[in-house]
């Protein structure tokens, strides 16, 4: 379905029960609400409702000019958009990569509207730019945002030859999902949109975001190629709440699509003792 946010139209898929627990799921880049297929056909069989938005920049109707208007503020604004369109006041929310930032966000902003929180693969904003500042492994494992930040040669790069390099940072997802991911992002202004997330960051202050005063659960996996056990470790202490960390031994940074099972297990988890 379409769900219209001001001027911004984005796809949704909305499955489960009317009735069920709502669940919010935030996908990262560069990839889509399909990412969650897998945990989605899960928390439905559970009596779920799940709420999956292709964000800001990947939803065709969803691609406004301009890196200001990729900030987290007019992102979270999106997701409290879309919750108020279908009528949802609270909802548990998981989100993944840049996802998981959004909900990190959305937790720190909007705590009435979250019942609880998963992140995955991405800590705390605070834990993540103090490791960025402080560790050196996780600046080696950062280093590509700056080819990411750079307009028009990460355009280039991404894309290039067929989009070989994109192609590659998706390696071990089906080919099928790559070949879907790598459409999205080939339609006109949707790559840089995509990439205007990462150019907005030294104007959204993530390094100020408040700590998160709701039920928290981070799932962090230890063949995670962007974060590292740095950032992974600190992240604790930005959760004045109950806060539980879930370690997933031998899983790439791809946790909701290469241990979509795990994942839902840590998801239901957390929703039971909320």
């Amino acid at each position: 379905m379409q769900i219209s946010v001001g001027e911004l139209t984005f796809d949704v898929t909305v499955d489960g029960p009317q009735d069920g627990r709502p669940v919010l799921l935030l996908h990262g880049f560069p990839e889509t609400g399909r990412s969650w297929d897998a945990v989605r056909e899960n928390l439905v069989r559970a009596g779920h409702r799940l709420i999956v938005p292709d964000q800001r920049g990947y939803s065709p109707g969803a691609r406004p000019t301009g890196i200001e208007a990729y900030g987290m503020r007019p992102i979270v604004s999106d997701a409290i958009g879309i919750l108020d369109a279908l009528d949802i006041t609270a909802v548990d929310v998981v989100g993944h990569d840049w996802g998981a930032i959004v909900g990190w966000c959305l937790a720190a902003w909007y705590p009435a509207r979250v019942r609880s929180l998963t992140a995955v693969s991405v800590p705390h904003p605070r834990a993540f730019t103090w490791a960025i500042s402080n560790d050196v492994d996780q600046q080696k494992r950062s280093a590509y945002i700056r080819l990411f930040q750079a307009e028009g040669k990460a355009e280039k790069v991404l894309l290039g030859k067929d989009a070989a390099a994109l192609r590659a940072a998706l390696v071990g997802l089906p080919s099928n999902s790559i070949e879907h991911y790598v459409s999205v992002l080939s339609e006109p202004g949707a790559l840089t949109a995509t990439l205007n997330w990462y150019r907005a960051i030294p104007a959204d202050e993530l390094d100020r975001v408040a700590l998160v005063a709701v039920p928290t659960t981070y799932v962090w996996s230890t063949e995670d190629l962007a974060v590292g056990q740095a950032a992974a470790q600190k992240c604790g202490e930005f959760v004045d709440a109950t806060y539980r960390f879930v370690i997933l031994d031998g899983v790439s940074h791809w946790i909701p699509e290469h241990a979509p099972d795990q994942l839902t297990a840590a998801i239901l988890d957390q929703m039971a003792a909320t």
